[in-house]
């Protein structure tokens, strides 16, 4: 696909000097309310006067139009716009019934993003700024295949959501070493240590790396110069994380409990946003295809999301 071409949109010069910014939102593993997140933050913010774009990355399980109760759609999407059926990725814009919130579907049963590189999706995150938003929100498919990781790495802003379960743990901790091997991958490219970042990907490596921490001390060995560069690509790593479906007190501390693992043996500084609890009224809100903030504004949960998106928008 050709993205750069495209991205030539007609916009106003107020939206072209204010380029929209972009979040990505992403988990792990399915099931742990990623959607759900993704569709109340996008509502939180457009009630709050913001223009937002909202994006369904998932294009093998694209879900978020069933969040605002909008039928299955026949018209263009995301991955008409990769598969050059379409030119302007703002024609695959539809509106909501959030105002102020438009939605670019993905396609269901689709795959496509796995033919995509990275060069490719970088570009398609750069064309989104163009669209006329003031926040633009990928919600990514579930795990960690290389198109999910990029649009991570790729928006200003990244968050990572996760449950108290066991699974869910262990995958958000899989998914932030995945992240990282990512952009140490890509940062250090040209660099005389690049096989040694590749080498460490591999839990197995006979080098015995098993955390960044592990890799900055084998570079500093081996190649000191590279040392410093590979510090600031490290320090410009900041995920943020939101713990879904908490039930109680020790749920809660999760995210404090994920963060001080990773600062310890990752050396990556995760900022916990925020917890959203095991609600009642989340279940009813989705059944009834309404985001929980318009839905049922005065819940916990609704209040919580509000705080995190509140964190979120902060300069």
């Amino acid at each position: 696909m050709n993205v750069r071409r495209r991205a030539t949109r007609t916009v106003t010069p107020e939206a072209a000097r204010l380029p929209a910014r972009v979040w990505a939102i992403g988990g792990g593993k399915g099931g742990i309310g990623k959607s759900f997140i993704a569709a109340n933050v996008a509502a939180t913010a457009a009630r709050s006067g913001r223009q937002v774009l909202l994006i369904d990355a998932d294009l093998g399980g694209a879900n978020l139009h069933t969040c605002f109760g909008m039928p299955a759609g026949r018209g263009p999407n995301l991955s008409d716009f990769i598969e050059d059926r379409i030119q302007d990725l703002d024609k695959a814009a539809e509106e909501t019934p959030i105002p102020g919130l438009r939605l670019i579907r993905g396609a269901l049963g689709h795959a496509g993003t796995a033919d995509t590189s990275h060069e490719q999706r970088t570009q398609l995150v750069q064309a989104s700024r163009g669209l006329g938003a003031d926040l633009v929100i990928f919600d990514l498919a579930a795990g960690m295949d290389r198109a999910t990781l990029d649009f991570f790495l790729e928006t200003d802003e990244s968050m990572l959501v996760a449950t108290p379960e066991p699974t869910s743990i262990e995958n958000a901790y899989s998914f932030l070493r995945a992240s990282f091997y990512r952009k140490l991958a890509h940062g250090l490219r040209d660099s005389p240590v690049r096989d040694l970042v590749r080498e460490a990907m591999d839990q197995r490596n006979e080098r015995g790396i098993r955390t960044p921490t592990d890799l900055i001390a084998e570079i500093e060995r081996l190649e000191p110069a590279a040392a410093e560069n590979l510090r600031k690509l490290i320090s410009s790593f900041r995920p943020r994380l939101v713990v879904n479906q908490v039930r109680n007190r020790e749920e809660v501390k999760l995210g404090f409990s994920i963060r001080s693992v990773c600062r310890k043996y990752f050396g990556l500084d995760v900022e916990y946003l925020g917890y959203v609890s095991y609600d009642d009224l989340v279940w009813r809100s989705i059944k009834e295809r309404r985001p929980l903030v318009v839905a049922y504004p005065q819940s916990d949960s609704a209040i919580y999301i509000r705080q995190i998106v509140k964190k979120m928008l902060q300069p």
